[in-house]
C-alpha cells in the first residue's frame, strides 16, 4: 500500500489518499499518521480517498478497533468524507461510519471523489503535498 496527505490551506481541506493493496495492518498505520497530520495542519474538513485501492485485505475487527480511536479530526462538527467506489471498500467504510456515529456524527460515505467536494463545499482544491517523511519525525 502507498499513501499520501494533502492539504489546501486556502480551505483547510486535508485530503488522504490511499493506493494499491490495503492490509488492517497498513489502515492502522496510515490512521495513526493521519492523526499526527490533522493535529499539524489543524484542517476545517477532511477527505479519504479510497479510490486508488486494488485489494483491500483489513478484516472488520480492525474496521471496528478505528472506529472506536479517537478521530483523525477531533472536532466533532468538521466534515469528514470517505471516497469508497469499490463495493467492499464502501461496505467496510458504512460499518465505520455506523460504529463510529457518537464521535464522527458528520462523517459521510460516498462513491465518488466529485460527492465529497460537494459535501466540503471546495470547487478546486489547491493541495500541496505533506512531506510523510516530516510527519513520521513528529512528536505531534
Amino acid at each position: 500500500m502507498s499513501y499520501r496527505f494533502d492539504y489546501d490551506p486556502r480551505s483547510g481541506l486535508l485530503q488522504g489518499s490511499l493506493e494499491g493493496r490495503v492490509t488492517s495492518e497498513e489502515l492502522l498505520d496510515y490512521y495513526r499518521l493521519a492523526m499526527k497530520c490533522a493535529r499539524i495542519k489543524r484542517p476545517r474538513s477532511g477527505i479519504t480517498d479510497m479510490s486508488g485501492i486494488t485489494s483491500f485485505e483489513v478484516s472488520p475487527q480492525t474496521v471496528r478497533e478505528l472506529a472506536a480511536m479517537t478521530p483523525v479530526i477531533p472536532d466533532m462538527d468538521l466534515l469528514r468524507i470517505i471516497v469508497a467506489p469499490a463495493s467492499d471498500v464502501f461496505g467496510m467504510a458504512r460499518m465505520f461510519e455506523s460504529q463510529g456515529e457518537v464521535t464522527r456524527p458528520n462523517l459521510h460515505v460516498v462513491r465518488s471523489y466529485k460527492e465529497a467536494l460537494v459535501i466540503v463545499g471546495v470547487q478546486e482544491p489547491r493541495f500541496e503535498p505533506v512531506d510523510l517523511a516530516e510527519l513520521r519525525d513528529t512528536d505531534a
